[in-house]
């Protein structure tokens, strides 16, 4: 089953975007920045009812999402809790997703991966698997 955990927003400066969500939207609860080694970014979380939103700002030009910020930024992905990401990621390239980052330590200490679905008409490529529980020490 998959339940949704956050909507990723890339941004060029948290400290720039920040101010501007929460201008318009009040959060229930929001997150530091939290720099995400495997990615080279720094991470920001804002809960809304069930779910977050997660601002993305790329640490140097090396990011996987700098270009992405670099024309503007947006929305980035959909991330999904799962209770086991590595069957989880069978299922999807069985049914024709590829995946483009195998899992890894990711925000909260959880394993994360991600995912390129196969759709056309949506527009939603790009999912995020992260395991419900932070991976033990």
């Amino acid at each position: 089953m998959l339940k949704l955990h956050h909507i990723g927003i890339v941004v060029s400066k948290i400290s720039n975007s920040f101010p501007e969500l929460t201008k318009y939207i009040k959060f229930e609860k929001t997150t530091i920045p939290i720099f995400i080694t495997s990615q080279k970014v720094n991470v920001c979380f804002l809960k809304i009812g069930e779910f977050n939103l997660e601002l993305i700002e790329p640490v140097g030009e090396d990011s996987p999402v700098a270009t992405f910020a670099n024309k503007g930024g947006g929305f980035h992905h959909l991330c999904f809790e799962v209770k086991n990401i590595r069957e989880k990621l069978d299922e999807f390239v069985k049914n024709g997703a590829r995946i483009i980052v195998e899992p890894v330590i990711g925000f909260e200490g959880r394993l994360t991966a991600f995912v390129l679905l196969n759709m056309k008409d949506t527009k939603i490529n790009l999912v995020e698997l992260a395991e419900e529980e932070p991976v033990k020490s």
